[in-house]
């Protein structure tokens, strides 16, 4: 059977907050918000409602959880968000308020930029050749 990674979660300190920042500043579709009782919401973003691949945004449920948020990959580009435009993602991007770490870079790769979102995590946009 063929598998694939459905959805990576991503602590948050906020569920409502963190739905605007990833819908109304990246451009995410919010897929689910289903409330599970006692504070706890299954919720799912993604960059498209056809993206295989999917954010699941979880409230940090204690201290230790919430010291996590922003730091789930030590410090290094946690995600990768691909586009086939990126001079037009770059600029919406921009003037929705999103935080890029540097400027734009012509790599053998592809372009990309460094980017943080709400809560501190490195993401890359990257249009790769």
């Amino acid at each position: 059977m063929p598998q694939s990674i459905g959805a990576i979660t991503l602590l948050v300190a906020d569920y409502d907050d963190a739905i605007a920042y990833y819908r109304d500043k990246l451009g995410f579709a919010l897929i689910e918000d289903t409330a599970l009782g006692h504070g706890k919401r299954w919720v799912l973003v993604a960059p498209s409602l056809t993206s295989e691949a999917r954010l699941l945004l979880a409230q940090a449920a204690n201290p230790n959880q919430a010291t996590q948020i922003g730091h789930q990959a030590g410090g290094r580009v946690f995600l990768f968000l691909h586009t086939n435009d990126f001079a037009a993602d770059y600029a919406r991007m921009k003037a929705n308020g999103i935080n890029f770490l540097e400027e734009p870079r012509y790599e053998s790769y592809g372009a990309v930029a460094v980017f943080a979102d709400l809560y501190g995590n490195k993401w890359d946009l990257l249009e790769k050749c």
